[in-house]
């Protein structure tokens, strides 16, 4: 059996993580976040997992989550999904370098921190593999999403990076960008409802599936959904263009 870490395992993203490995068989699974209730409901659902409740920003939640997977599965680890994450709006102006900091502390900082530490699993497990949970905001950026989309832009590039370090070390690190996403906390209503956008939100199992393409897949990025990737290539090459579309 092979061992899959996926952290913001407790709802959304994570959760549909978690069921879609349950559903491919042979994968046990650890799963994290701070939610230890949500973990356990999970997990006796899934017919049963590894719950580590921690909160990732905090200074021995690595260590402690590298200490449960040597204990509890020999030190194995074929996939870690670094999916948790959050964001919350607001202008610089308003919000200042606070929000930057604590925005960054949770979406970069925390699986940088992560990453450093199950390296070494990654390594002695190899062929095996890292999926970084971004989004289309670490592409584009819009209005009042500067400290999410800053964070996510980092996630991006480190990502990029650390794929052409690892390669040589059997570790393929993926990349998967979301965009808009109906989940129980953020419905989208206001998309959904409108024929003309409904396109541009996706499910939190269709992202899922992105995972899995990312980290056993191979692959090297997904959109989510991937028409998204359209957006991203226009940053490039018609940055005026995208400014003016987005300000209005």
């Amino acid at each position: 059996m092979k061992i899959a870490v996926i952290t913001g395992a407790s709802s959304g993203i994570g959760e549909a993580t978690a069921r879609r490995f349950a559903r491919e068989g042979g994968w046990n699974l650890v799963l994290v976040a701070r939610r230890e209730e949500r973990l356990r409901a999970l997990s006796a659902e899934l017919g049963g997992a590894t719950v580590i409740a921690a909160d990732l920003t905090a200074d021995d939640a690595p260590a402690h989550v590298r200490e449960v997977l040597e204990r509890e599965h020999g030190g194995r680890l074929d996939l870690l999904v670094n999916n948790a994450g959050a964001g919350w709006g607001g202008s610089f102006a308003t919000r200042g370098y606070e929000e930057v900091r604590r925005t960054m502390a949770l979406n970069f900082d925390a699986v940088v921190r992560l990453s450093e530490e199950l390296l070494p699993l990654l390594r002695a497990s190899a062929p095996s593999s890292l999926v970084n949970v971004a989004s289309t905001a670490g592409r584009v950026g819009r209005a009042k999403s500067g400290a999410y989309s800053a964070s996510k832009f980092a996630l991006a590039g480190w990502t990029d990076s650390l794929h052409l370090e690892e390669r040589r070390n059997g570790v393929h690190v993926g990349l998967v960008l979301p965009g808009f996403v109906a989940t129980e906390g953020f419905p989208q209503r206001a998309l959904v409802d409108r024929a003309t956008t409904r396109w541009l939100v996706s499910t939190a199992d269709k992202v899922a599936d992105a995972i899995y393409d990312a980290g056993p897949g191979g692959k090297a990025e997904r959109y989510v959904p991937r028409p998204y990737a359209l957006a991203a290539a226009l940053r490039v090459v018609a940055p005026g263009l995208v400014r003016r579309t987005l300000s209005r």
